[in-house]
Order: C-alpha cells, then structure tokens, then sequence
C-alpha cells in the first residue's frame, strides 16, 4: 500500500488531481452514491435549471461497465501518460501555464458539448492535452502497440482511429483534437512562428495560486525551435532543458 501511495504521491500536482478525480466521479456514480443523471452534460439542465456543476462532473465522469471499460482505462492511461510528460516537461516549472492551458481547453470543450449536446467531456480533454504533447514534440518517433512506429504528431489521429475500433465513436476524440490544436496554434505557432498577435496569455491570479518554480527538470520531447527561444527568454536567457523522448508503453 506504500508503494501505490509513493507513485500517486509521485505524479504532478495538476495531473495528480485531474487523475484522482477521473477516478473517484465515476466510481461515485458507479456505487449509486450519486445518480449518474447528475454527472452528464445536459444543456437544458445546465442553462435553464442552473445545475452549473453539470460542466465540471462531466469532464470527470465516464460510464464504466462491460462494455466501456476498457475504453475508460485506455483513456485514464492517455490522462496519466501525457498529463504528466506535459507538467513536467514543456510546463516544468510553470504550473500555472499548464492550469491555464486545461482551463483554456475545458471551456472551449464546454461551449462544444452545449452546442452540439455531448454529454461526456472526459475524453476531449484527455485528447486535447495529447494532441498540445505530440505538437511539442512532433518529430520524434514514437511506439505504439503491436510495434507500429511513427512521428509523434501522427500520434492523436492514431488514438482517433484506435478509440473508434474499441469504441464505435470519433466526435469525443476530433474535438479534442481540434481543442488541442486551436491553443497550439494561439499560443505557438501564431505568435511565435507566424510573427502574429499573441492572444493568449495566463492570468495573473493563476500566477498567484500557483506560483512559478524555479530549478525544475524538464523533459520528453523537444518543441519546436521558436518555442525554445521563447522558453530562454522568459527565463532571462538561461537554457531550458526539453530532455530526451520516450517509447510508449514504457512505465
């Protein structure tokens, strides 16, 4: 019991609590302690009854049984994985930034799943921090099961496909997709590549909650090369170190 507490303790903060909730919403409608008809989405139940925590539970609540089960765990693997090689890689350091980006990719997966009724947001925004991982670090070869190697940006068309085998569906894992390469695009590529407007920038209470570290180690992937000139200046010059990839599937 030790050693499962040391590895929980182990995990970021921001991923050790969006992992930790992925777990405990489910396993609270699971075991009846709440109706899950609570947990969904549902826009008339949001806008007009004013259940506003409809967004949030929703983001947190899969529907596990036989026929689903596999799919969540899959996808809690995906959360756990690139969650956790987003903190403490690109945003070593920086929790802040990281909050603002799930914050970022959450409210535009909201406005989605009112507009267009999905009642589960769990998936889109596992995909959405997945897709901002493999554009980080586009150009490095990746695993993925029964051997299959290729570029890391390919990665989240090859989980789009994966989920729609074991899943029957697409639309959860394209909008995370189209999330997650709105903020890429807002925050790196326009800004930093194109030489246009930066739009996005983190609030500065987030700054205040959760402050910047210093003396971090970062890792898994190298970004493109004006996002590590970004990176040195905002730390005055000093260098960033993006550290070295990964196969995936390895613990």
């Amino acid at each position: 019991m030790s050693d499962l507490g040391d590895w929980f303790r182990s995990i970021p903060l921001i991923t050790r609590y969006w992992f930790a909730s992925s777990i405990a919403v489910p396993l609270i409608g699971k075991l009846g302690l709440i109706s899950p008809v609570y947990l969904f989405l549902w826009p008339d139940a949001f806008i007009n009854r004013f259940q506003i925590w409809r967004p949030l539970t929703a983001t947190f609540y899969f529907p596990v049984g036989p026929g689903t089960g596999f799919l969540y765990l899959v996808n809690l693997y995906f959360l756990y994985q690139y969650s956790s090689r987003l903190e403490t890689g690109a945003f070593d350091g920086r929790p802040a930034d990281y909050m603002f980006m799930l914050l970022f990719n959450w409210i535009c997966i909201v406005i989605t799943g009112l507009v267009m009724d999905m009642q589960l947001l769990m998936i889109p925004l596992i995909m959405s921090v997945l897709y901002v991982w493999a554009q980080l670090n586009r150009d490095m070869i990746v695993s993925f099961w029964f051997g299959t190697r290729f570029k890391a940006c390919y990665l989240p068309w090859v989980i789009l496909g994966f989920n729609y085998i074991i899943g029957g569906s697409i639309i959860n894992e394209l909008i995370g997709n189209l999330v997650g390469h709105l903020y890429f695009f807002l925050m790196f590529k326009y800004p930093m590549d194109l030489g246009g407007r930066n739009f996005l920038t983190t609030p500065q209470f987030l700054y205040r909650w959760l402050p910047n570290r210093r003396g971090g180690v970062s890792g898994f992937g190298v970004p493109p090369a004006s996002v590590r000139r970004a990176a040195e200046d905002q730390q005055g010059g000093g260098r960033h170190n993006w550290g070295q990839g990964f196969r995936l599937g390895d613990q």
